[in-house]
């Protein structure tokens, strides 16, 4: 009975944490007429960046202008950019005590001109009423959004990130993160007004920061500005690591410890309860395969229901097919070495590797 008491706890935990926030969309018009500057950080993304530029091209809302921050790469970034006819700019030298990411930012900031500021990734693409709901969200918040983009996984490899990405989704929809003075954002799509990022220095502010989405939203919201996430649904998706399982395993594992000490204590405990019930069912279950009893019909039974609880899920987050999320031991396991390989990099190394970079903590 206290076994089963504990598996349901874990099933509960993940319907509280997962609240479906979804980019608000309707017919209304926007109440203000705003100037959207879209500045896209790219550091050889000559693969994604077609994508991205093409779905901005059919907004039903036109940005303003659309800024590419080529980030010295070593492949044709700046050359496809340019032929769409935007702004590209080609990342000065960083100084010390900036990570790549925070300086392009900053730099494309600097050569903006527009009243809303959008920083979408390069590997982000856009429904055509993407970019005129994300300016109503951000009306209607009256503060800065983010928004965590749809999953669309191809290989077999990407799609291991099922279970990490619903972590990550636990962490910024959790109704306990509301009132986190280190409530974070979520760095592949953010809106917010040029006014409130002034208003907090923008990225100079955090220059040296790994973390750079989860700080920028702290010091909104240490300045008094309103910081919502959302889930990107029909609206904002991605396929976030298309180049090879090496670049999977050093995006999710930079941020993976680090990020877990910001979250509010409830929400940790929350989560745990959730991982542990799933990793119970996952490793016991098999071993009571061959002892028909009642543990066994128990353990079962939490599986099937962890199990449909995470196909619902996907129905909102991401496209994981139907392999992965029956076999979710698979994506528990690879989370287990993400863990693993991250505590390795903090507490040995001093330093994550990301995009050819060594990063310090």
């Amino acid at each position: 009975m206290i076994v089963s008491a504990l598996l349901l706890l874990g099933i509960i935990s993940g319907f509280i944490l997962f609240r479906n926030l979804k980019v608000p969309h309707d017919n209304q018009p926007i109440e203000k007429q705003y100037k959207i500057s879209v500045i896209i950080p790219a550091r050889n993304e000559e693969k994604n960046l077609p994508y991205i530029l093409e779905s901005l091209r059919k907004q039903t809302y036109m940005p303003y202008e659309v800024i590419v921050v080529d980030d010295f790469s070593s492949d044709r970034t700046f050359e496809i950019a340019e032929s769409y006819g935007i702004k590209v700019i080609r990342n000065t030298e960083m100084p010390d005590g900036w990570t790549g990411k925070t300086w392009a930012l900053w730099n494309g900031y600097k050569n903006s001109t527009g009243d809303v500021l959008a920083f979408i990734d390069a590997d982000v693409r856009l429904s055509p009423r993407a970019l005129e709901s994300l300016a109503k969200a951000r009306e209607k918040v009256n503060g800065a959004i983010s928004v965590v983009p749809y999953h669309r996984p191809e290989k077999f490899y990407e799609k291991l990130s099922l279970i990490p990405y619903i972590l990550g989704i636990f962490a910024f929809t959790s109704p306990f993160e509301k009132y986190n003075p280190q409530k974070g954002m979520y760095g592949s799509c953010i809106v917010v007004s040029r006014d409130d990022y002034e208003k907090v220095s923008g990225h100079y502010s955090i220059k040296g920061e790994l973390l750079d989405d989860l700080k920028l939203g702290e010091k909104f919201t240490s300045n008094g500005i309103n910081v919502q996430n959302f889930i990107g649904y029909d609206l904002v998706f991605f396929r976030m690591y298309p180049y090879g399982i090496k670049s999977e395993i050093e995006g999710f594992g930079k941020g993976t410890i680090l990020s877990t000490s910001r979250l509010e204590i409830t929400t940790t405990i929350f989560i745990a309860l959730w991982l542990i019930g799933l990793l119970a069912v996952e490793i016991i279950t098999p071993f009571l395969t061959f002892y028909k009893n009642y543990l066994f019909s128990s353990f079962l039974v939490f599986y099937i229901v962890y199990t449909l609880q995470i196909i619902y899920i996907n129905n909102w987050t991401g496209r994981y097919g139907i392999i992965v999320p029956l076999f979710h031991i698979l994506s528990s396991l690879f989370f287990i070495y993400i863990m693993v390989y991250s505590l390795y990099q903090v507490f040995f190394l001093g330093y994550v590797t990301w995009k050819g970079r060594k990063i310090k903590i």
